[in-house]
């Protein structure tokens, strides 16, 4: 954290916290080695700038988790084989390492994470109450996970942070579906408009069934390990649902005056979070590089 921002309590405040919920330094992942190896996006990217923003991300996850949870074999793999009950917020740790490695860490690095993901989806298989099968490993339903999460984080960034070009919006979309196919996804959307198109084709599909009441009732009721966690949970979570699509919004009966509000207090408090998280994943790769930090905030040259 810079020295200007270290003499601002409220800003050390905000960071003690953040770093109390989600540690650095756990993950294993190595963001300074090797030098000049810029891993799987890399400082000309798009991918680089939207997933720098704290609370684009944080929202942005915890609306594509909302959206996923509507997908029925989609979740069985979370709600047969997790211990997502008793343990969300390590749930969301794991998520945010993995999301950070496969962006920001060294090429080799990128690919392990991507690997143990693969071995572990391999394991995940079973069948609905209704007796159709799942697997995490098949081409859909990462493609279906990949896109919600591509459209929270675009969308989280958008609200929160700064408007994103068109253009821009379709290189985001195009960039990171190299993950996705990576873990076996296929037919990813490579633009915004196609994304907009998968979510709206996937409709017909999606339930708000016993299992994913249950874990939304489990998602509301999340404490984050913060002082006040229940108005910290009430602020990351109804920004979060601020940015759902209308048609989802109004299945899972969000988007009302108290999601707007927090959607309102977030756009207000973001700047706090952005001092107080100067110095993560994202600063450390742009040294690996050689770069400037300030180079987060400037949008890639057309081309680049």
């Amino acid at each position: 954290m810079s020295a200007h921002a270290h003499a601002n309590p409220l800003v050390r405040q905000v960071r003690s916290w953040v770093l109390h919920a989600f540690p650095r330094g756990q993950s294993g992942i190595d963001y300074d080695e090797p030098l000049g190896d810029p891993g799987l996006f890399g400082p000309g990217t798009v991918t680089w700038r939207v997933h720098a923003d704290f609370p684009g991300m944080l929202c942005g996850g915890l609306c594509a988790l909302m959206l996923q949870l509507l997908h029925p074999r989609a979740l069985a793999g979370v709600y047969e084989h997790s211990n997502f009950r008793q343990d969300l917020v390590g749930r969301l740790r794991r998520t945010t390492a993995f999301v950070a490695g496969t962006t920001y860490a060294g090429t080799a690095q990128a690919r392990a994470l991507i690997g143990r993901v693969r071995r572990i989806h391999a394991q995940v298989a079973g069948t609905l109450p209704d007796g159709r099968p799942y697997a995490a490993s098949e081409p859909d339903l990462l493609a279906w996970v990949h896109v919600t999460e591509a459209y929270g984080f675009l969308q989280g960034y958008r609200r929160y942070c700064r408007a994103v070009p068109p253009a821009l919006a379709d290189r985001y979309y195009d960039e990171t579906r190299r993950v996705a196919e990576a873990l076996g996804a296929r037919d990813v959307p490579a633009s915004e408009a196609a994304g907009a198109a998968y979510l709206d084709a996937m409709r017909p599909q999606l339930r708000l069934d016993a299992r994913s009441r249950e874990v939304l009732a489990v998602l509301c009721a999340m404490r984050l390990p913060v002082p006040l966690p229940g108005l910290s949970r009430e602020l990351f979570l109804g920004a979060g649902a601020a940015l759902l699509p209308d048609w989802a919004a109004s299945m899972l009966g969000r988007g009302g005056l108290r999601d707007r509000a927090a959607a309102a207090a977030m756009r207000r408090v973001a700047p706090l979070f952005r001092l107080a998280l100067d110095d993560g994943p994202a600063v450390r790769a742009c040294r690996r590089l050689g770069v400037t930090r300030a180079a987060l905030g400037r949008w890639p040259r057309p081309g680049a």
